[in-house]
């Protein structure tokens, strides 16, 4: 119950923010892939200082629509308050200034963790009660509009205390169950249906990122054989030939710093590693790196 909490003050204990978004007129001119920033190296820099990575709020779960001209983000923007899922799109190669999408328009006070489908037409997101509990997968599908109605999930997987969706290539879904401990369960698609909730078997961590073919699986908690270690580190998961996963292996010491690293993704185009970092107090912000630092520790066999 404690590692429980701790996992849910990350995410939902945040810092002010003074604005909801930028008017079109004030927002910067950013022309081309990832908002025109410089793609780091092996070591993992802040995303956006100053436009999407701010002082005084948290900003955490990036997903990308296949294409990249679409981005989908959470911001905190005051501790006690519930987020929201902000989205820009690249038009005529610049990008739109963020506006908030409101999925459930009210029916639900938070949302935030949106994962764009490997096809681009579904959103997953969390969405949550004001006093941050019925804490479900919902999902919205794209329409010639943009996006249609939100519909909660409608699955054994909602049973539990549910959050961070993300889906593989064939359509599996991976999520982390609160009420199980802060595990990371797994449902397989079954025609667009989600019949089952089966814990995947790792050692350990949540906020579980699945790689399309489902070859590694991401996944951030803290060590306990490392006593050393008090902070939530970055970890890896490789799939054997047998179907099992690998024991856990940290990203290293550039990426599991001494601060909490947490909710990972990876960009669709598979070069980028998207996560955040806790630096100050409980505010989070957003990072990205180079995806070799997971090859990088792939087993030679």
């Amino acid at each position: 119950m404690k590692y429980i909490c701790g996992a849910i003050f990350l995410l939902f204990s945040m810092l002010v923010f003074s604005s909801n978004s930028y008017a079109q007129d004030e927002f910067p001119v950013l022309e081309g892939p990832y908002l025109g920033q410089k793609p780091p190296g092996l070591i993992p820099e802040v995303f956006a200082p100053g436009i999407i990575s701010i002082e005084g709020r948290s900003e955490y779960g990036m997903s990308f629509s296949p294409d990249l001209d679409e981005m989908y983000f959470t911001i905190q923007k005051k501790y006690g308050v519930p987020a929201d899922i902000y989205f820009s799109k690249l038009e005529d190669n610049q990008w739109t200034a963020f506006k908030k999408a409101n999925f459930t328009k009210g029916t639900k006070a938070g949302e935030m963790e949106p994962n764009v489908s490997f096809d681009g037409n579904k959103i997953f997101f969390t969405a949550y009660s004001a006093d941050f509990t019925d804490t479900k997968i919902w999902y919205v599908n794209r329409t010639n509009n943009g996006w249609g109605e939100a519909i909660k999930l409608d699955s054994p997987v909602n049973e539990d205390e549910v959050m961070t969706s993300t889906v593989a290539k064939n359509g599996d879904l991976y999520y982390t169950n609160l009420s199980k401990r802060f595990r990371t369960y797994y449902s397989p698609n079954n025609n667009g249906k989600y019949p089952k909730a089966l814990e995947a078997d790792i050692e350990f961590g949540g906020h579980a990122f699945i790689s399309p073919s489902q070859d590694y699986l991401l996944a951030d908690g803290r060590d306990r054989k490392n006593e050393n270690k008090k902070d939530a580190d970055l970890f890896v998961y490789f799939k054997k030939k047998d179907g099992s996963w690998t024991k856990p292996i940290n990203l290293g010491i550039e990426v599991s710093s001494n601060f909490d690293e947490t909710v990972s993704t990876v960009t669709p185009d598979g070069k980028y590693l998207f996560f955040s970092r806790r630096t100050e107090g409980e505010q989070l912000n957003l990072y990205w790196v180079s995806t070799e630092v997971i090859e990088n520790v792939r087993p030679k066999e």
